[in-house]
């Protein structure tokens, strides 16, 4: 591996994953598959959050309230990805809850109006994390909030590619059948630089423990998702790759909360 290739597939990657622009330089030749490029989700991941874990810092310094801390953190977080995560998890939750079978349930995914479900999700979604959120900015000093979110980001975006690369695609046409599979060693890579680089941010402000249970929910989360959507839509889109992120954030950020 190249680091000039690395750094392409980073960039390639925080382009897939956020509206963060990238320079062109990176995708000369490209062809838009990301078989090899999910290798730098991971580190994409904290490089996309990192505006918002700065301005969570930021904030906690001057002693903002946590909730203020908390819904600011998560409204730069969701202009720097324009939503991306969020809206794979409210289709999801669309398709898989009102579904009658698997061709109704990818229908109600491709389509771009809200249910119930999804709105529901939402509310959960960004409920669940920004009580989370608050409750680390009581406990931890600025810095370590901030490198905290950073962790979460690499671990949630780890989650996408293992979830990505143990189902096959529900769908033949869809965005992620379009940009590949990912690659037997690019999903090591992730998986691996992923535990690495969420333990070096987080075990400095946490502790062992919370390091472990944090890593346990994202994994829990994730297998538990990959039978729901094995078993209503036959395995991933787009859609559920995006929903995964949501669920191992959420997963990460609530056990950080109980545990730290």
């Amino acid at each position: 591996m190249s680091i000039r290739d690395f750094i392409d597939d980073t960039a390639r990657s925080v382009a897939f994953l956020s509206r963060v622009p990238m320079p062109q330089r990176h995708f000369i030749g490209y062809d838009g598959r990301l078989s090899r490029a999910v290798r730098a989700f991971p580190l994409a991941g904290v490089l996309i959050v990192l505006p918002a874990a700065a301005l969570a810092a930021l904030l906690s310094a001057f002693h903002a309230p946590p909730a203020l801390l908390a819904i600011s953190t998560l409204a730069l977080q969701v202009l720097v990805t324009g939503a991306l995560h969020e809206d794979g998890l409210s289709d999801s939750a669309d398709g898989i809850g009102g579904g009658r079978d698997r061709d109704s349930a990818l229908a109600i995914m491709k389509d771009s109006r809200a249910g119930s479900y999804g709105v529901v999700a939402l509310i959960l979604s960004f409920g669940l994390r920004a009580a989370a959120i608050a409750a680390l900015a009581a406990v931890l000093t600025p810095s370590g909030l901030g490198m905290a979110l950073l962790a979460v980001a690499a671990a949630s975006r780890t989650a996408m590619v293992w979830h990505w690369s143990l189902l096959p695609p529900a769908r033949r046409d869809g965005v992620a059948a379009s940009v590949g599979e990912p690659e037997n060693s690019a999903t090591l890579f992730a998986l691996a630089s992923g535990i690495g680089i969420s333990a070096l941010l987080l075990l400095p402000h946490g502790t062992v423990a919370s390091f472990a249970l944090a890593s346990a929910a994202a994994v829990l989360a994730v297998l538990l998702f990959n039978r729901i959507a094995l078993r209503k839509i036959g395995g991933h889109t787009g859609d559920t790759i995006g929903a995964t992120q949501q669920l191992a954030e959420m997963s990460v950020l609530f056990s950080l909360a109980l545990a730290l």
